[in-house]
């Protein structure tokens, strides 16, 4: 069993920044971050795989949004610039054991409790 958790949200003016983090115990394969607005379905974000380090990214956070890894610390974050109202949302962190279909949250077995950013004036 994999057990995640997320810090790292709050509250923060529009053009500011945040960086959530992820803690995964157990080994994995890649990591990925959701979110999920109110009303809204739960939405794709940024992955990254942990040998190499390739990563995937929605185009809505495409050059605004850096996913890293730490490998020694089983610890991904996800570094947030220039935020909007839109990117309000719960984030959710998730891993998985398999390659593939990294956009996918079905493809995620195990989740995080989920971190609140609020993009407000």
């Amino acid at each position: 069993q994999v057990q995640v958790i997320e810090s790292g949200g709050g509250l923060v003016q529009p053009g500011g920044s945040l960086r959530l983090s992820c803690a995964a115990s157990g080994r994995t394969y890649a990591m990925g971050w959701f979110r999920q607005a109110p009303g809204k379905e739960r939405e794709f974000v940024a992955a990254i795989i942990w040998s190499g380090g390739a990563t995937y990214y929605a185009d809505s956070v495409k050059g605004r949004f850096t996913i890293s890894r730490d490998n020694a610390n089983n610890a991904v974050y996800l570094q947030m610039n220039s935020l909007n109202a839109e990117d309000t949302a719960v984030y959710y962190c998730a891993a998985r054991r398999a390659a593939g279909g990294y956009r996918t949250s079905d493809n995620y077995p195990y989740w995080g409790q989920g971190t609140q950013v609020t993009v407000s004036s």
